[in-house]
């Protein structure tokens, strides 16, 4: 059906376009000389095609007050074009596709306004004009890849990730102002701004520095515990896990013991108020289910194996079986929450990698509260601004309302210091030994202490040093050079030391004084202590030296421009120890052989 002739549609009650034949259909409306005014339920559904369809709009002017739905086949086409009159939308606009096509809102010079919502699963939906308004709502979903064209798009607006693999692409992402939620492991933030992230997980922000100074934040909510990184092209990506219990999880509820899944909301949990020393039923508010895809290429913490706790790991009957949790869901102990991946030993505590998906379950109270899990103390769900990522199980009964934080909601703190977690971990690891059926551990990768530390120059040239003498590093520099990255290995802290360390950033090597040396001349290089470092470079407290990532740029002026060649000094203070690699174990065992 289409009504490609008409100038002026309006639509105060019903339009419900439906093919069944199987086929995709062309459908086409407007002639783009007048407005379209949907105040009522317009729908073109050619979903149950195989092969792509066509879906046109095309007037002066649209504005949707009502509901806009576009279900399509994949491969589709559905081009929405105004003019003058603008896009506008203040009810909710969907548009669900099996995947990909070319999904088009273009034309017109102005601003599209949104103050409803606008959905978008499982569809690639390119939005050529910035997207303003206020209190608008873009819902990505199952594989959703939106582009945002035009300056300061996203203005008012709110970026809802739920299922995975979801991709927001702001053309021009210095000037992006929306604010984003439920951002997860295997969705992208393309906001092509390279440089270095850093992430506030009590202020929910995070920073790009680029190479040259300049620093963008973005609001993406609080409460993240993984890492961020940052592509040379500027795709943000996150790699972590949310805490959550697995199916099979038995919760103590005053019925008895109640396998997760089967939870309803208004079931009454068993709780412990440890201040009290007592334990207290409070009603399930809510219960959310995701699933996760395993990601094995990254560090085991972050790839997102679920953490098997043996039966009695923790103590005789806790768990009283196997429990299974994502790496960052937090177990209770002497008034804190600890991670599980802080507590993870190989051997009675360890990253179950025989799955390579799963389903997880979030458990609400009324109140954030130490449930029990399986025996064992543990955490309900704290809504810190992920609960768009969960499909809801079971009926809701509340309208929720602000984003929760570990510092003013949480029912205990959640503690990652090393002099809390470490006697935890050590009096586990202990105990592993004596439970039944342990894990087979790995085995146990070597360390070095030598950092590798080269230099490398805009054009892939490599620099090894000419002379090293403790912490000091010298190195010979080409006329011309303006640049250079200073590379080496890296090492996590909490992969060399242990998990019980909570900084898992890649670190290379801790500089401190750098000079560039010319004849009798030297100039003294800082700006990997300046306050915006960068690229490559971590924020740091300190003024005297700022460790790298294992390949930060270093930039030298001008100084070498003039046919001239230069000694670069390097001062180490801190590098390594790094886990061996297969040519280090080789070099090792020539040694020794």
């Amino acid at each position: 059906m289409s009504a490609a002739y008409v100038a002026n549609l309006t639509n105060d009650g019903t339009i419900k376009v439906v093919d069944t034949s199987g086929t995709g259909m062309t459908s086409n409306w407007g002639n783009g000389t007048g407005t379209f005014n949907n105040n009522g339920t317009f729908s073109i559904d050619d979903s149950a095609a195989t092969s792509g369809s066509t879906t046109n709009l095309n007037f002066l002017g649209i504005n949707n007050s009502g509901a806009l739905t576009l279900a399509i086949p994949a491969a589709s086409t559905a081009i929405t074009t105004v003019g003058s009159g603008g896009f506008t939308n203040s009810g909710t606009w969907s548009i669900n596709s099996a995947s990909g096509g070319n999904i088009q809102i273009i034309g017109g010079t102005s601003v599209y306004t949104n103050t409803g919502t606008i959905n978008v699963s499982d569809a690639n939906l390119n939005i050529a004009n910035a997207l303003t308004g206020t209190n608008g709502t873009v819902n990505l979903s199952n594989g959703a890849d939106v582009t945002l064209g035009g300056n300061s798009s996203g203005a008012g607006q709110t970026f809802n990730f739920s299922g995975s693999d979801n991709t927001l692409n702001v053309t021009n992402g210095t000037t992006f102002t929306g604010v984003i939620r439920g951002f997860s492991q295997g969705d992208q933030l393309d906001l092509n701004v390279a440089g270095t992230p850093s992430y506030d997980s009590t202020t929910g922000i995070l920073t790009i520095t680029t190479s040259g100074g300049k620093i963008y934040t973005y609001d993406i909510g609080a409460g993240y515990t993984g890492s961020f990184a940052n592509t040379v092209g500027g795709v943000v990506t996150y790699s972590g896990s949310t805490p959550c219990f697995l199916a099979g999880s038995m919760i103590r509820t005053s019925q008895g013991e109640v396998s997760v899944e089967n939870l309803q909301v208004g079931d009454e949990v068993v709780t412990f108020d440890w201040k009290k020393d007592q334990y207290v039923s409070r009603s399930v508010a809510w219960v959310g289910k995701a699933s996760a895809t395993v990601r094995s290429h990254l560090p085991d913490d972050e790839a997102g194996w679920p953490v098997r706790i043996l039966k009695d790991a923790i103590a005789e009957g806790v768990p009283y079986k196997d429990m299974l949790v994502t790496s960052e869901h937090c177990l209770f102990f002497e008034g804190n929450f600890v991670p599980a991946r802080m507590l993870v030993n190989g051997v009675s505590v360890f990253y179950d990698q025989s799955f390579t998906s799963y389903e997880y379950y979030h458990v609400e109270t009324e109140q954030h509260s130490v449930i029990i899990a399986d025996g064992m103390l543990t955490e309900s769900y704290l809504d810190t601004g992920n609960r768009s990522s969960f499909r809801v199980e079971g009926k809701v009964v509340r309208l929720f309302g602000r984003n929760a934080s570990w510092e003013d909601d949480a029912a205990a703190p959640l503690c990652v210091d090393r002099d809390f977690v470490e006697p935890l971990f050590r009096k586990i690891e202990l105990r592993g030994n004596r439970v039944h059926a342990g894990h087979i551990p790995t085995e146990t990768v070597g360390l070095t202490p030598y950092p590798d530390v080269h230099l490398v120059t805009a054009t892939g040239g490599r620099i090894r040093p000419i002379r090293t003498n403790g912490q000091h590093y010298s190195f010979m520099l080409p006329f011309g050079t303006e640049s250079v990255r200073i590379v080496s290995r890296t090492c996590r802290p909490s992969d060399v030391i242990g998990p019980f360390v909570d900084n898992r950033r890649s670190l290379g090597v801790a500089v401190a004084d750098i000079r560039l040396i010319l004849g009798k001349h030297h100039h003294d290089i800082s700006a990997h202590l300046q306050a915006e470092k960068p690229e490559g470079w971590y924020e740091t407290e300190s003024t005297e030296c700022a460790w790298t990532n294992g390949n930060a740029v270093l930039p030298l002026g001008d100084h070498l421009l003039q046919e001239k060649i230069g000694i670069l000094s390097l001062t180490i203070t801190a590098a390594g120890p790094y886990l061996q690699n297969s040519d280090d174990r080789e070099v090792n065992q020539r040694k020794t052989g």
